[in-house]
């Protein structure tokens, strides 16, 4: 986006989530009890420096009716269990290097100054932190509000540019009710990901995984079955003005969804408008071959003037978003008033809001309003505009703040914008939805009419959700998150 990171400090807990150990010993003492040992208020005094390590271990002793000498023992043992986590130790200096250093990285531990040094004899990359506090050194200890003020004071970081990662909610609310992003630390992967989603720039990682994906780009079923199409590949094309990402094959005219044989349907597969539409409106054929089109596809117009999906009387299937799409097509040369009658019907699925279950070949009610923005963005005509422009504009507005996958959430946004609206509401939604490797979950787009197996391209969504982030501008993350005029 051009803009700088809104996170600059990033707080992380050192037991149970940049070290594991484990409670199991072998003495006397169950992994039970020694849990409730380190939540005892004795423990607190000793991790606070308030206690030494004899006086804890004699005061808990007596707490407990335990041995002070197996107490110590136990601890030992604890101790020599202590592991590195080095996968999240890699993820975080990775993340330093990405920021090129402008990231901090600072340990805070609810930790004794005896166990720290103990801690720190541990071979880790102990140079990834620029300070570690501990509450035996500061005197205070999580959830305690004392501690996290004190760090803030001392990083001089404004709390609202700090992540904090603790394996402990109520460590979290404590952060959180000081306005520092709190992650819950659960699974290394999950946890990697909110943070590169945070820290990371995702239109350049966006950038990058259509890049390092380029050529394969392909759509796959709900059933994980990997479709050679056209349709996508050339809303990729669209989107990114980029013909290195993407694999077509070749039309000089009329154009089929499939790149070769039908999947999942009769190999033989008729050439179908929609994909047409699309593609001669994208690559942009000479004006004659487009108008010869044109005139073939006028005799795909059934009795109540509307146009049909496929070049086959015998498929006279008919759907809103594929008559948005041959709509463009004539609308963007000229030829609009040829199609009144399919206009009218598509007014009329707008205003009636019948496309909020999806269409016979599309999987959701964005596609529907996509296709519309991007028929108004290809033509000037003030008729049209004056018709669809003021309705598309309630009807979206109606649509935000809805479910809905990364790819209904990304055309939301850009509906949004096409129409003098800022959707910041879907786009906090979206940026989540983010994958460690820069793309974006997979959004299912259209789907087979007959069986309604769902089809979806993951190239598309990262491309359509980098437009929808670069279209609300830098800094989007500083903004308030509502949709507004």
């Amino acid at each position: 986006m051009g803009s700088h990171p809104r996170y600059t400090a990033l707080l992380c807990d050192l037991g149970d989530v940049l070290f594991s150990w484990s409670s199991e010993t072998r003495t006397t003492i169950s992994s039970r009890t020694l849990r409730h040992i380190l939540a005892s208020p004795t423990w607190f005094d000793y991790e606070c420096g308030r206690l030494s390590e004899d006086e804890c271990y004699k005061r808990v002793g007596s707490e407990f009716k335990i041995e002070p000498s197996e107490i110590a023992q136990a601890f030992i043992q604890a101790r020599d269990s202590l592991r590195s986590n080095d996968a999240f130790i890699a993820l975080i200096r990775d993340l330093k290097s990405q920021s090129q250093n402008t990231l901090r990285v600072y340990a805070m531990s609810n930790i004794s100054l005896p166990d720290y040094e103990v801690l720190r004899t541990k071979p880790a990359d102990w140079d990834i932190f620029d300070d570690v506090f501990t509450s035996g050194a500061v005197g205070e200890r999580k959830p305690n509000l004392g501690f996290y003020k004190q760090v803030l004071q001392k990083i001089k970081v404004d709390p609202h540019q700090v992540i904090f990662v603790d394996d402990k909610l109520e460590n979290v609310l404590s952060a959180r009710s000081l306005g520092i992003h709190g992650i819950v630390f659960d699974d290394v992967n999950h946890v990697g990901r909110a943070l590169r989603n945070l820290v990371g720039d995702p239109v350049k990682r966006g950038q990058e995984f259509l890049t390092k994906n380029a050529q394969h780009l392909e759509s796959v079923t709900d059933g994980g079955i990997v479709l050679q199409e056209n349709f996508a590949q050339l809303l990729i094309l669209e989107a990114t003005n980029d013909r290195s990402l993407v694999n077509l094959f070749g039309h000089t005219s009329t154009w089929n969804f499939f790149r070769g044989k039908g999947q999942l349907t009769t190999e033989e597969f008729p050439f179908d408008l929609d994909t047409t539409s699309l593609g001669i409106t994208v690559t942009k054929p000479s004006s004659a071959v487009a108008h010869s089109v044109m005139d073939e596809m006028l005799s795909f117009v059934n009795s109540d003037g509307i146009i049909q999906t496929y070049f086959d009387h015998r498929r006279p299937r008919f759907d809103p978003v594929v008559c948005v799409n041959a709509l463009c097509l004539f609308y963007s040369h000229g030829r609009g008033h040829e199609l009144k009658k399919t206009l009218e019907w598509v007014h009329e699925v707008l205003l009636n809001r019948a496309y909020l279950e999806g269409t016979r070949y599309y999987e959701t009610p964005e596609c529907f309003l996509f296709f519309l923005s991007r028929l108004l963005q290809a033509t000037g005509d003030a008729e049209i505009h004056g018709l669809l422009k003021p309705l598309l504009r309630l009807r979206v507005q109606e649509r935000v703040g809805a479910d809905g996958d990364a790819l209904a959430l990304a055309m939301r946004v850009l509906v949004c914008d096409s129409v003098g609206l800022r959707d910041e509401v879907d786009l906090r939604s979206l940026l989540p939805l983010q994958c460690e490797d820069g793309g974006w979950e997979i959004g299912w787009i259209y789907k087979y009419g007959s069986s309604e197996i769902k089809i979806g391209n993951r190239g598309l969504t990262t491309a359509l959700a980098i437009n929808a982030i670069t279209a609300m501008g830098p800094n989007i993350r500083h903004t308030s998150i509502i949709a507004t005029d």
